[in-house]
């Protein structure tokens, strides 16, 4: 007869422990271990296997390596331009996407847009909203397909029999932290709940070669919840973010094991859904920030998609002891080490003195070569001397001051010369084999140089 037990798992590698202790073995982290009840004597859970349909499938069997078909699957499309970007092209049959972000950001809105666009036969099962809001949604997207089925279910068994009765092309799961089984003896969203269902959910989607796309909730650190196993066992993972005070969401893509991860996806958050930036530049510039002093057009790169920023920046004489550092949309640290290279390498005294950056449009900029307009807007604003609206600049910037050079110059120059910018100042090693273009290119080697051409 089954008996109740307590036992202590990891939320970062799920390795279990009789006790609760303070380092991980398995791992390594300290403080991740939770207490949840198991029941001692319950089924395995391959037991579900009959469940989705795929019982009599023969079991695989080893191939050698020249004998193993390697012709790409057919995608999926979403008719999602931006999402298709991110997955590397659709979704492929038989993967298993997780996509995470903040709560409100807009993953359900996301989901439920692109399975009302597909036509395909879409199971949308829900454990966090009725049916009833889902008609609600959808009336307010204007969107409409005829063939997607909504349910209201938090029981991995049921969820399972749905699956049977409507046998859909996509199965998506909203969130996957309020499914729960009953041979797992513990709340839903626990480790062990959240790593059997997945395990079960990636054994169908396997095994029926059908995709799923699991919705899952993030921590306050920022990181998906559950264990970190969850991660491992998917196909995709992809991350949903933005500021909600802005309009934009990002969707990066963190882990996909069928195209690249430096692949990104914008979206504007409207009242009747969300909308796909195909040109970002355009809505990222402001238009009016003639003659103002510190602002700066970055050419960035992210992806393989090149788009102009806005970069701003306030330096004022601080009014405490301590000069504050401010950043939005930027490494601080990376703010910090150029702010380094000007006091120590241009001559800028900024030491006693507030800094605050942002990067227009509330997005986070990775891209290194962004380094040369975050100093251009400081400059600006520390001298009071605006820069020429038609100028843009793309650089990475090294500890001694030197310019260092950058990729994709050709598309961040195109793209540049697409929004009618008349300069564009670029790192002297990327002059060699370039292509001519329209706009004036001006090639510095040193942070001085730059400044000659902006300031002068």
């Amino acid at each position: 007869m089954a008996k109740q037990k307590s036992i202590f798992a990891c939320k970062n590698c799920g390795a279990e422990s009789p006790k609760w202790i303070g380092k991980c073995p398995a791992c390594g982290e300290w403080n991740t271990y939770v207490e949840e009840t198991v029941i001692v004597g319950a089924k395995n859970l391959s037991s579900l296997h009959y469940i989705v349909g795929a019982k009599n499938l023969s079991p695989p069997k080893p191939q050698l390596l020249q004998h193993i078909d390697t012709s790409e699957k057919e995608r999926i499309d979403t008719h999602s331009t931006e999402l298709n970007r991110v997955l590397g092209g659709g979704l492929v049959g038989g993967s298993l996407v997780l996509i995470g972000g903040e709560p409100g950001i807009g993953k359900s809105t996301l989901v439920l847009q692109v399975a009302l666009n597909m036509k395909k036969r879409i199971l949308y099962v829900s454990g966090e909203e009725s049916a009833q809001q889902l008609k609600l949604r959808s009336e307010r997207l204007k969107m409409q397909n005829e063939e997607c089925y909504i349910v209201g279910e938090t029981s991995l068994e049921q969820v399972f029999a749905h699956v049977e009765n409507v046998k859909p092309d996509i199965l998506i799961v909203d969130s996957i932290q309020t499914i729960a089984t009953e041979l797992a003896e513990s709340s839903a969203g626990s480790i062990s709940q959240v790593r059997e269902c997945t395990a079960m959910l990636l054994k169908f989607a396997k095994e029926t070669d059908t995709p799923v796309l699991l919705i899952g909730h993030i921590n306050k650190e920022g990181s998906i919840a559950g264990p970190k196993i969850l991660e491992h066992i998917v196909d995709v993972v992809l991350q949903f973010e933005g500021d909600q005070h802005y309009m934009y969401r990002i969707l990066r893509s963190i882990k996909n094991r069928f195209g690249s991860t430096a692949e990104l996806g914008i979206f504007e958050m409207r009242q009747d859904g969300l909308r796909e930036v195909n040109n970002p530049s355009e809505l990222l510039l402001s238009q009016n920030h003639e003659g103002l002093s510190g602002i700066a057009i970055a050419a960035a790169i992210e992806g393989v998609r090149p788009f102009l920023i806005e970069v701003q920046a306030l330096v004022s004489s601080a009014v405490y002891g301590t000069p504050q550092r401010s950043s939005t949309g930027f490494d601080l640290r990376r703010l910090n080490m150029l702010l380094a290279v000007l006091e120590k390498r241009v001559g800028f005294k900024l030491a006693q003195k507030d800094v605050f950056l942002n990067i227009a449009g509330g997005i986070r900029v990775n891209d290194p070569a962004i380094d040369l307009a975050v100093i251009a807007s400081i400059i600006s604003s520390n001298i009071d001397t605006a820069i020429d609206s038609r100028i843009a600049v793309a650089g990475e910037v090294g500890l001694s001051g030197e310019i260092r050079p950058i990729n994709r110059i050709e598309q961040r120059i195109g793209e540049a010369q697409k929004l009618g910018f008349k300069k564009i100042i670029i790192p002297n090693f990327n002059v060699k084999g370039l292509t001519k273009f329209d706009i004036e290119v001006l090639p510095v080697k040193k942070v001085e140089e730059a400044m000659k051409h902006l300031f002068t």
